[in-house]
């Protein structure tokens, strides 16, 4: 029993070393992605508060509902997801939603999810980032309302020290693509 205990023990041992040498690359690697980055550092730069400027089109052609609000940003979970919480009215009602933006250190590119009290669904973007534009171009789906289906849509966010734009783009009735939503954020002094 002595010596099966023992021969457990060194096999375990050994199969445990073994495992160990191999990961360090592993363990380096998951290091990498859980530490926030210099892009973490970027995003960190939208914290604080926000007023709002939101233009909403219903359809292509029309002109849009246009409406004012707030919107507090936070990094959240040691500087590693921003989240927004915004306020705002939307065709005469009040609308409250919150968004995290991260960015993936493995994948190189920007995760963003939404959801707010308009819906049910949430909208769930991926991006990458333009650095002549400084913008971040995202391509998402979201719940379209009116067929009960997912649907494509596409984001861009120009970001800047005290001024950010939004624009949000899906599909016409006719299939082409429009821009559906704009807002215009001014830090507030």
């Amino acid at each position: 029993m002595k010596n099966l205990l023992l021969s457990v023990f060194l096999l375990s041992f050994v199969c445990m070393t073994n495992v160990y040498s191999q990961d360090d690359g592993s363990m380096q690697a998951w290091m990498n992605y859980m530490t926030p980055s210099d892009v973490h550092k970027m995003l960190a730069k939208s914290e604080g508060k926000w007023n709002a400027t939101s233009k909403f089109w219903m359809m292509p052609g029309t002109e849009p509902s246009v409406s004012t609000g707030t919107s507090d940003l936070k990094m959240v979970l040691g500087g590693r997801y921003l989240m927004s919480t915004d306020k705002m009215e939307v065709m005469g009602m009040p609308m409250e939603g919150i968004g995290y933006t991260g960015y993936d250190n493995a994948l190189k590119v920007f995760q963003q999810t939404w959801i707010d009290n308009m819906g049910t669904g949430m909208a769930i973007f991926t991006g990458t980032w333009d650095e002549a534009t400084k913008t971040i171009n995202y391509t998402g789906t979201m719940t379209d309302p009116m067929t009960s289906k997912v649907t494509n849509v596409r984001q861009t966010m120009t970001v800047g020290d005290d001024k950010m734009l939004m624009k949000m783009f899906g599909n016409g009735p006719d299939g082409n693509e429009f821009q559906m939503m704009e807002i215009e954020f001014v830090r507030a002094k």
